[in-house]
């Protein structure tokens, strides 16, 4: 069995895994579609309650991401500690957690990777999957790439609408109380012209929450300076990114193997 197959998994792991599926289709399957300012799902209750608190309970520590630098290293400090990190939702990189933690995330991460989620999340984005691919939008492959992040104070991220290479934005919120609701993404729109932006919508950062929307070209968004008030911001950042050419393909899987290979090199390192 390969590394990237040979993750821990619960007891009962397909039983439990489909009940995780089902709830987080459901739970796409209702949230609210909000038009203003872009076109955006936003959800609650997206695990169930009881792997939610799990989740929390197997929060790894910090020594266990690795930083997530950001275009221009923006997110590396001047003395070298970044404020934002990450661990990527894969088998080969959560192996290195302890087992129950693995266990955990685990579960989360083939959740994320089940085709039924990426299915949901495309009907119920198809207004803005459909102005960009057109009306076979359904049948664009898309690649799954969930990542635990943990922001800390001073991180922030200016008005951007995502790359190219995504097809699909997924952010949920995982903090552990509501002390923290006013440091979530904030969206927007373009004011004529370009100067600057109008029509903000924050959303609430408050636990098992999160949004949803399909890449385009408005899908303007950010996150404020996060406060010292702030010791750890939470969220699982699930991608989808567009997967339909042999180019792109291999693009998806090479930066997984190469990011793979830089997370063991710091491994060995410790």
């Amino acid at each position: 069995m390969s590394v990237i197959d040979s993750a821990a998994a619960p007891a009962s792991a397909t039983q439990t895994l489909q009940h995780v599926v089902s709830h987080m289709v459901e739970a796409v399957n209702r949230a609210r579609f909000v038009e203003m300012p872009f076109w955006h799902l936003e959800m609650t209750d997206v695990f169930p309650a009881d792997l939610y608190l799990r989740m929390r309970a197997a929060m790894p520590e910090a020594r266990e991401y690795r930083a997530l630098k950001g275009r221009n290293k923006v997110n590396i400090k001047a003395d070298g500690t970044a404020t934002r990190i990450k661990i990527d939702l894969y088998p080969e990189y959560i192996r290195h957690l302890p087992a129950e933690k693995r266990a955990v995330w685990a579960l989360v991460g083939k959740a994320l990777h089940a085709p039924e989620l990426k299915d949901a999340f495309m009907r119920r984005l198809a207004p803005g999957l459909e102005r960009r691919f057109g009306s076979d939008f359904m049948k664009v492959d898309m690649y799954p790439v969930p990542m635990l992040t943990r922001d800390v104070a001073g991180y922030k991220i200016g008005f951007h609408t995502d790359t190219k290479w995504k097809g699909i934005t997924v952010q949920f919120y995982l903090p552990e109380d509501e002390s923290i609701n006013h440091v979530g993404t904030r969206f927007a729109q373009r004011k004529p012209g370009g100067g600057g932006f109008e029509n903000s919508h924050r959303m609430s950062f408050s636990p098992n929450t999160g949004y949803a929307f399909a890449v385009g070209t408005d899908t303007w968004h950010a996150v404020d300076t996060v406060g010292p008030e702030v010791r750890t911001r939470d969220s699982i950042l699930h991608t989808y990114f567009v997967d339909n050419t042999a180019s792109l393909k291999i693009r998806n899987r090479s930066k997984r193997a190469a990011n793979f290979v830089m997370n063991e090199v710091r491994h060995v390192g410790r």
